[in-house]
């Protein structure tokens, strides 16, 4: 999914790529286990062919371009005395988008960690949440992202994970992942080539790495982002996932390795055309590469 930036004094406006995946996520926080499973959709053999099928072909000829919102003015940069969080530069108001992303320039390395969220799908709709790492999309029109997703499709939950090179080419849905699993996503330039990684420490076999090659990009952004996906008619539902927790977040350039807050850093939440809160980012905890993105309403 790709994302537009727009920008407003010193503040880059997300235009996130994000997938266009549709996941389904799993029952309220609370509730027990066999009702979790019961609203997850685990497809096997043709059916999770024809499902990851149909996903792609959903996102086709999707770009994911993201409406910039406004700007909330500086944030402080440092915690304060009584605080354990520390909050961006910047904030920003974006349609898809709720996280962070860093710029600059020569960004060469994003990763993230999360475990699944499990969502609580409306008993109708097909509404969608995605979360990813990746490069570029904050400030260009291109994007190198990775990450896992969820499709909610009446009451029921579905969740992949996928990469996507935007515009070199459209998602590619690859594996079936578990609500719960621990998901690691990085994205690795070298040049103009790109390994786009997502490990599940939780099951191996739904891990995958692909180096891809997209040329002119201007590695000009990091992100960590929570999104609701866009189709034909502008931003779908985003789907009811309770809480993201990115732990361990790190970004690179050829000189420099850190945590969020080590580069220029944007505070994103995701809100709605009338000004509603969507998805809400937490401050970063005091060493920068910790913080929460919490479901607040869907569109």
């Amino acid at each position: 999914m790709q994302g537009l930036p727009k920008a407003l004094g010193r503040c880059a406006v997300v235009g996130v790529p994000v997938l266009g995946l549709l996941v389904a996520l799993g029952p309220a926080a609370g509730a027990s286990t066999a009702n979790v499973r019961s609203h997850y959709r685990h497809y096997t053999g043709q059916a999770l062919v024809t499902a990851k099928s149909n996903l792609e072909h959903m996102l086709k000829n999707w770009h994911g371009l993201d409406s910039w919102k406004g700007d909330y003015g500086l944030a402080g940069a440092k915690a304060s005395a009584n605080s354990n969080t520390v909050h961006a530069l910047t904030k920003v108001d974006s349609t898809n988008w709720a996280g962070y992303a860093d710029t600059g320039t020569g960004f060469t390395k994003v990763v993230g960690k999360w475990v699944e969220p499990t969502a609580s799908c409306p008993s109708t709709g097909t509404p969608l949440a995605a979360f990813w790492v990746g490069i570029d999309g904050f400030a260009s029109d291109s994007v190198e992202q990775d990450g896992t997703l969820i499709q909610c499709d009446n009451g029921q939950a579905s969740y992949f994970d996928w990469w996507e090179l935007f515009p070199t080419n459209s998602v590619q849905v690859v594996n079936q992942v578990n609500p719960g699993d621990t998901i690691i996503a990085s994205v690795t330039r070298s040049g103009d080539s790109y390994t786009l990684s997502v490990t599940d420490s939780t099951t191996s076999s739904d891990s995958f790495s692909t180096t891809q090659t997209s040329a002119g990009d201007q590695d000009s952004s990091a992100e960590w982002i929570a999104e609701a996906p866009s189709g034909s008619n502008g931003v779908l539902p985003l789907a009811p996932f309770g809480v993201w927790k990115e732990y361990n977040a790190s970004v690179s350039t050829a000189t420099k390795t850190g945590d969020i807050p080590s580069f220029t850093d944007d505070e994103i939440t995701m809100t709605d055309s009338s000004g509603n809160v969507e998805a809400q980012p937490s401050g970063l905890n005091i060493w920068g590469g910790r913080f929460n993105v919490t479901f607040k309403s869907s569109s």
